[in-house]
């Protein structure tokens, strides 16, 4: 009995963090370029009572073992990057990419980070930056001031208009072989990480990069209807598994009360 509340109380904990994961992602529903987690679990241990296949005398195995689990784990959670909706906003700055890639931005402290986040601005020096200031890389030049007008193509060429003539340059992206290893850190941006790989650059629309869409923005891919069904299924399990702890602490009152 001991053994079945420490495995109902795994389950709950288990729940406990499944429902974490389901609130970050519906906190980030209108999160741009937000991608969504789904939390893997695992069981745990068991004890192997008796074994399939042992001897039963006679020369006769067990066809069957007996074991019994001692609950289960939260193993993993995994960004998936599949793509959200794009929504047009007009802004001639708003870039969302359509299909496989990342823009490459410097945080403060030197190290390159990675984001899906398009809604780009310009600083007082005309330079492209994130709405945190981050400058972005990726082959952008900096805007001269008195543009009037900026035209990015799908395929990444930026042609700028101004008083002092056309100014053109070439966009490209970044991608990982392994994006779900990549490491949320905040701020709508992810590290590189190990599992990740290394970065691999290139033109949009080649090589299996994907294309840039200017004056629109990739909105997350959380879907509130799936992510509404996944929160009753974890609160019932919870539920079960709270039950199973009552149960267990109600077998274990009426072994108490047992009298000679």
């Amino acid at each position: 009995m001991l053994r079945a509340l420490y495995s109902a109380a795994t389950g709950m904990e288990s729940q406990q963090l499944n429902l974490d994961v389901i609130s970050n992602n519906l906190a980030n529903v209108n999160t741009t370029g937000f991608k969504k987690s789904n939390i893997e679990f695992q069981d745990l241990l068991y004890d192997n009572v008796r074994a399939a296949g042992a001897e039963a005398g006679n020369g006769n195995q067990l066809p069957t073992g007996l074991s019994v689990g001692h609950g289960t784990r939260a193993a993993a959670t995994t960004k998936v990057f599949t793509e959200g909706e794009l929504t047009q906003t007009g802004e001639r700055l708003d870039l969302a990419i359509q299909g496989d890639g990342f823009f490459q931005v410097t945080m403060p402290d030197g190290t390159l980070a990675y984001t899906r986040d398009g809604s780009l601005k310009t600083n007082s020096q005309g330079q492209i930056t994130t709405s945190d200031g981050l400058p972005v890389q990726n082959g952008f030049q900096p805007i001269p001031a008195g543009s009037t007008s900026v035209t990015i193509s799908s395929g990444g060429q930026v042609t700028t208009t101004g008083a002092n003539g056309t100014q053109n340059s070439q966009v490209t992206l970044v991608r990982f072989a392994n994006p779900a290893g990549l490491q949320s850190v905040g701020g709508n941006l992810y590290l590189e990480t190990p599992a990740s790989g290394t970065p691999e650059t290139g033109n949009p629309g080649e090589n299996g990069f994907g294309n840039l869409q200017q004056g629109y923005l990739e909105s997350s891919n959380v879907s509130v209807v799936q992510e509404m069904v996944n929160m009753i299924t974890a609160q019932r399990a919870y539920e079960i598994s709270s039950k199973a702890v009552q149960a267990a602490d109600e077998m274990m009152q009426q072994s108490d009360n047992l009298k000679r």
